[in-house]
C-alpha cells in the first residue's frame, strides 16, 4: 500500500474548523460521498446536518483523512493528535508557514513536520483534494467538476497554486478529472510522493503537473519510472522562465544553460512532456486520455476548407509532428471520390461539394486515415447555438466517427477557436473515443507531446542522474587560467592542441618553432579573450609571433603559446555548469565568438550516453554543416562525439570542484582529422552539501 492510500481514497474523513470546514462537508455530501464524515468542533453539535465530535480523542476511529480549517498554531496541535491516532493523512489549509518569509513561519512549518511524525500531511497553505472518483472533497471551495461515473476513468492533475486548481475545474473543454490536488509548501510530502500515489490508481489514465519547483530529483525518476511500466503519460507546465531565474556566471555557458533549460533537459530526460500554458495542458491531457502516446509523429488534417487547410500546415513548421506528403496511390485513391475539381493533399480540403453528402464524406475520410497516421485531425467548429442552427456541422462528425470505426484509427475533432465547440458535443467525443481539441495551436501542442512520450517510451529509460553532486557551491570560486586548465584536460586524455606557457616575446618565437607554425598566442588570465583582441591566430613566422607577443604582453598574466588546428570544419561550444537541483548541466551549440547571438545549442544533464550527445547534435542548425554543407568538408563527428563524452566524463570525475567548464571552441576537422579543444575556461570551487 501506498503511503498515501488512505489519504487519497478515504473511506472516513474529519473535517476541523469553522466556515471552510462546513464547506468541505457540504461538498462531499454534494458529491455523493459514500463514506463518513466526522466534523470536529469545540461549540456546535452538528454540521451540515452531520453529528460533531469536541475533539481529535472523541472521534470513533482514526480518520483515513483529515482535513484541517484551523489558524496556524493550532493546525500544529490537530496533526499531533491525529499522528497519535494513526490518521491516515491530513490536508493542512492554514498558512503563515514557511511561505510567509518569517522567522517565525520557519519554525511553525519545523513544528508541523515534527507533530506529523510517520503521518502524511499535505501542504501546509493548499486547499487539498478533490477526489472524484469516490466523491471525496477535501476542498472548502466551489469547483466545476462532476463525480466520474462508475467504472468511468480520467486523469489526474497536481497543482502548487490552488488558485490554478479551481480554474481547471471550470474548464468546459470535455476533460474528465479523476483527481484535483493541490501541493501548497511541500513541508513534508513532495509532488512526486502525492503523483506517485495517483498514478497508481486504476482510474487515473494520464497525469498533468503545474510544477513551480521539483520536490526531489530521485522522486521524480522514481514516478516516470513507474508512468513508465504502468503505460500512463505525465504532462507538465513548468513555470520559471524569466531572466531573474538565471544564475549570474562569468562564462557563456551560463548565460545560455539557465535553471530553466536545465528543467526541460530534465523533464525531456524522463520522458514526461512539457507544455507552456494551462489550455495547452488541458488539451494535452485530453488527447493522452482517448489515444494515449502516439506510436509516431505522423499526422493527417481534413477541413472543407483551403484557409483552414493552409492553417493547419503552417501550424506544424519546426514541430516534430508533421503532415507527410501523400503517396501516389493513396492520393489517387481520394481523388477518385473527390473528383477532378479537387487538389489532393495533406491537410486535405475536401471542399464543399460534398460537405452535405454523408455516404460520400465518409468515404473520402475512410480513404484518408486508411494510410496509417498516427493522428488523424478533423478541423470542425460549431455555430453559436444563441443564434444560429446546426447548418449540418454534425454530419461531417458522423462521416468521421464512422471512417475512424471502420479502419480502426485514432482521431481528433480540432475547433480553430476554443469557444467553438459545445460543451456536451466535447464530453460525447471523449467518451467515444475522439478526442476534441480546442484550438489549433493547442491542437498540435497537444499532438506533439503525445508524439514526444510515445518516442521517449521506445528507447531505454536513461540513468538516474548524478543528483548528489548537485549540493551548494561553498568558498570562493577561483578561474584558473587557461594553460592550467588544458594540463587538467590533457592528462584526462584529452585532445588538447601542443601549447607551452610562456612569460616574454623571445620565449613564445622558440616555443613556436618548437611546436611548428602556424601557431596561436593568447594572453592567459582573460575570460572572454576575443572581446579585448587577447588572441591571434595563424602567426606563420617568428616576426609575426614576435610583434603579437609584445601587443599581448600587458593584456593579462602571461602568455600561451599552441599549434595552430587545421582543416577545421566547424566549432562547437561544449558548456558545464553545476546547477543546485540537477548537478552537473550540459550545454551544447554552434560555438564560436557569435555563441550567445544565435542561441544554437541544446542543454542535457549528467550521465549522457553517445545516442544522448549524437541526437543533440543533429538537433542543432549547425548539423548541416556538419555533414558538408553545400560541398564543404565533412566534419568528422565520430570525433566530436568521442569528445564531448570524455569532457563529460572529465566533469563527472571532478565533480565536487568544478563549478563550470567551457570549452569554446571544441574545433570539429575534416573526417579523420579529429575535433580539438581550442579554449578552455575552468571555474573551480568547494562542494559544501545540505
Amino acid at each position: 500500500m501506498h503511503r498515501l492510500e488512505r489519504l487519497l481514497r478515504p473511506k472516513t474523513i474529519a473535517v476541523f474548523g469553522g466556515r471552510q470546514a462546513v464547506a468541505v462537508v457540504e461538498q462531499s455530501i454534494k458529491m455523493g460521498y459514500a463514506g463518513e464524515i466526522w466534523p470536529v468542533h469545540p461549540t456546535k453539535d452538528e454540521v451540515a446536518g452531520r453529528k460533531t465530535y469536541r475533539s481529535v480523542a472523541d472521534l470513533p476511529d482514526a480518520p483515513d483523512a483529515a482535513w484541517i480549517g484551523v489558524n496556524r498554531h493550532l493546525t500544529i496541535g490537530v496533526v499531533k493528535a491525529l499522528a497519535e491516532r494513526r490518521a491516515g493523512g491530513a490536508v493542512c489549509y492554514a498558512s503563515g508557514f514557511r511561505e510567509a518569509d518569517e522567522q517565525d513561519g520557519d519554525r511553525l512549518q519545523d513544528e508541523l513536520v515534527a507533530a506529523a511524525r510517520e503521518m502524511p500531511i499535505i501542504g501546509p497553505n493548499c486547499y487539498g483534494l478533490i477526489n472524484f472518483a469516490d466523491g471525496a472533497l477535501m476542498w472548502p471551495d466551489q469547483h466545476g467538476g462532476i463525480r466520474l461515473a462508475e467504472g468511468g476513468s480520467g486523469v489526474a492533475i497536481i497543482t502548487q497554486s490552488s488558485s490554478i486548481a479551481i480554474s481547471m475545474t471550470m474548464q468546459k473543454r470535455g476533460l474528465p478529472v479523476a483527481f484535483l490536488m493541490t501541493a501548497g509548501n511541500q513541508a513534508q510530502t513532495g509532488l512526486s510522493e502525492m503523483a506517485t500515489g495517483l498514478i497508481a490508481d486504476d482510474r487515473v489514465t494520464a497525469l498533468g503537473l503545474h510544477i513551480e519547483a521539483f520536490d526531489s530529483v530521485e522522486g521524480f525518476e522514481r514516478l516516470a519510472a513507474l508512468a513508465r511500466k504502468l503505460k500512463k503519460p505525465i504532462v507538465a507546465m513548468k513555470v520559471g522562465r524569466s531572466e531573474q531565474a538565471r544564475q549570474a556566471t562569468v562564462s557563456h555557458t551560463a548565460s545560455l544553460a539557465g535553471s530553466d533549460k536545465a528543467s526541460g533537459a530534465f523533464l525531456k530526460r524522463l520522458g514526461i512532456a512539457r507544455v507552456e500554458s494551462i489550455p495547452e495542458l488541458i488539451e494535452a491531457l485530453k488527447l493522452l486520455h482517448v489515444t494515449g502516446p502516439l506510436p509516431g509523429n505522423r499526422l493527417s488534417s481534413m477541413s472543407c476548407s483551403g484557409g483552414e487547410a493552409s492553417v493547419m500546415a503552417d501550424s506544424v513548421e519546426g514541430c516534430f509532428v508533421h503532415f507527410p506528403r501523400l503517396t501516389d496511390q493513396h492520393r489517387l485513391h481520394l481523388k477518385s471520390r473527390l473528383g477532378p475539381l479537387v487538389a489532393v493533399a495533406n491537410p486535405l480540403d475536401y471542399h464543399t461539394f460534398i460537405a452535405n453528402n454523408v455516404p460520400a464524406m465518409t468515404e473520402t475520410f475512410t480513404a484518408m486515415v486508411s494510410a496509417g497516421f498516427d493522428l488523424n485531425l478533423l478541423v470542425l467548429d460549431f455555430p453559436r447555438r444563441d443564434r444560429c442552427s446546426d447548418g449540418g456541422r454534425s454530419l461531417p462528425l458522423r462521416a468521421f466517427e464512422a471512417a475512424l470505426k471502420s479502419t480502426g484509427a485514432q482521431g481528433a475533432i480540432v475547433s480553430s477557436l476554443p469557444e467553438n465547440m459545445p460543451e456536451e458535443y466535447a464530453v460525447d467525443l471523449t467518451g467515444g473515443g475522439i478526442a476534441p481539441l480546442f484550438g489549433v495551436s493547442e491542437a498540435i501542442v497537444a499532438a506533439e507531446a503525445a508524439a514526444f512520450i510515445g518516442s521517449a517510451w521506445r528507447k531505454g529509460q536513461a540513468q538516474p542522474i548524478a543528483s548528489t553532486d548537485a549540493g551548494t557551491p561553498g568558498g570562493e570560486h577561483v578561474t584558473i587560467d587557461e594553460a592550467e586548465a588544458k594540463e587538467s584536460l590533457i592528462r584526462a586524455g584529452l585532445p588538447v592542441p601542443k601549447g607551452e606557457r610562456v612569460s616574454n616575446a623571445m620565449d613564445a618565437v622558440i616555443a613556436s618553432q618548437g611546436l611548428g607554425f602556424p601557431v596561436a598566442l593568447k594572453a592567459l588570465g582573460v575570460a572572454h579573450k576575443s572581446e579585448v583582441g587577447a588572441v591571434r591566430l595563424n602567426l606563420n613566422d617568428a616576426d609575426s609571433v614576435s610583434a603579437a607577443a609584445n601587443d599581448l604582453l600587458g593584456l593579462g598574466t602571461g602568455l600561451y603559446v599552441e599549434r595552430m588546428v587545421r582543416q577545421g570544419a566547424a566549432e562547437l561550444i561544449v558548456g558545464f555548469t553545476r546547477d543546485p537541483t540537477f548537478g552537473a548541466v550540459m550545454t551544447l551549440g554552434t560555438g564560436g565568438v557569435l555563441v550567445e547571438l544565435l542561441q544554437d545549442s541544446v542543454t542535457l544533464i549528467l550521465p549522457v550516453t553517445r545516442e544522448d550527445i549524437e541526437a543533440a547534435l543533429r538537433g542543432l542548425k549547425l548539423y548541416p554543416l556538419l555533414q558538408g554543407y553545400r560541398g564543404r568538408l565533412k566534419a568528422d563527428v565520430a570525433a566530436a562525439v568521442d569528445a564531448i563524452l570524455g569532457i563529460a566524463a572529465f566533469v563527472q570525475q571532478n565533480a565536487a570542484e568544478i563549478e563550470e567548464l567551457e570549452i569554446n571552441p571544441l574545433i570539429v576537422c575534416s573526417e579523420g582529422n579529429g575535433a580539438w579543444i581550442s579554449d578552455a575556461l575552468l571555474v573551480l570551487g568547494g562542494k559544501k552539501n545540505g
